[in-house]
């Protein structure tokens, strides 16, 4: 791994002289036009998952991707919809379940028997689906096979049981939507650079607009000695500011993508740096990214990649899930509250 020697603590004698720079200290990116490749057609069915960035709302701050068709296709079960034989589809979910990294468990599983019996709907006829964050509140886009009964799922939503009031039916795109953007309004796609951070060939990817707070990215479990045993070996406030990053996940191997630094490159001085965190990073609570993953954690500055291979499916997703990804802190130290004994 390589040397972190640039980021070694200010108290040492070789720190570097350049004054830190805040990840929070930013104005909101100027917008642009949605690139043609995610751009939605109206009244054409919709089947690439980053098409979902062009009907989220702009300022949402996180996102989940999940390609159920790819899923499929790896586990064996290609053809698989809510007519498959019911041993077919509880083998599958079992197997999503433990050899996948997959970030949600499926919108409509929650309610997957009322779904099957009273509307012949499943999420087994799911070809992938979005779940997204925004100061409003949550939403999501699920997106429907070919040959889909659209009238059905438009009477599971009127079924306030399903769970799904709210959500809104596009029978000629095939989806499902719920707080998405407004005709006309500002939409993720048009933020310059995030469509660029999610992959086109991922199994499931997460998306935040935001860089992990120190704390959070230690995980919960944190104390005031695991920080200062961290800054001791590192100062992340020597990091440059990350504005966005993306994991995505394809088979055993997970690629980060973070956002430039200036949006007219896509190369990020600090690459080496932040992924060499991974090394130093403490283990707080039942699992930390050994866990996760193995092998070394290999960077490309040119395009802004972090790749690694997954050990653990499971624990990969619940690190991402929880924030616990060392590459993708702020470059800010907040100090921890010291417990009181109370």
């Amino acid at each position: 791994m390589l040397s972190l020697a640039l980021l070694t603590s200010c108290s040492s004698d070789d720190a570097p002289t350049a004054k830190p720079t805040s990840s929070t200290a930013q104005s909101a990116p100027a917008l642009t036009a949605v690139p043609d490749d995610v751009a939605v057609e109206p009244g054409a069915p919709v089947t690439d998952p980053r098409q979902a960035l062009a009907l989220i709302p702009a300022d949402a701050t996180a996102l989940t991707l999940t390609d159920y068709r790819r899923l499929r296709e790896r586990l064996g079960y290609p053809r698989l919809t809510s007519e498959s034989l019911m041993t077919d589809r509880i083998a599958f979910w079992e197997r999503v379940r433990t050899e996948t990294s997959v970030l949600t468990e499926g919108l409509l599983r929650d309610q997957a028997s009322r779904l099957w019996l009273g509307y012949d709907l499943g999420q087994d006829d799911v070809t992938w689906e979005a779940r997204f964050d925004t100061p409003r509140g949550a939403g999501y886009v699920l997106a429907f096979r070919r040959g889909q009964d659209m009238s059905a799922v438009r009477r599971a939503v009127a079924d306030r049981a399903t769970g799904l009031s709210g959500a809104t039916v596009l029978a000629k795109e095939r989806l499902l939507v719920r707080r998405i953007a407004d005709d006309g309004a500002p939409v993720l796609a048009s933020v310059p650079g995030i469509v660029d951070l999610l992959d086109d060939d991922a199994e499931s990817s997460y998306l935040r607009t935001t860089c992990v707070p120190l704390a959070e990215a230690l995980g919960d479990d944190a104390t005031v000695e695991d920080q200062d045993a961290l800054l001791a070996q590192v100062d992340i406030r020597y990091l440059r500011p990350l504005a966005a990053w993306a994991v995505n996940f394809d088979s055993r191997v997970l690629t980060a993508r973070l956002s430039p630094e200036r949006a007219d490159q896509r190369e990020r001085a600090d690459l080496h740096q932040r992924a060499d965190l991974v090394d130093v990073w403490p283990v707080v609570g039942a699992i930390g990214w050994g866990d996760g993953f193995e092998g070394m954690t290999v960077a490309d500055p040119i395009t802004g990649r972090i790749g690694a291979q997954v050990r653990n499916p499971v624990a990969a997703a619940n690190l991402v899930l929880s924030g616990r990804i060392p590459f993708a802190v702020c470059n800010e130290v907040t100090p921890m509250a010291e417990p009181t004994g109370l």
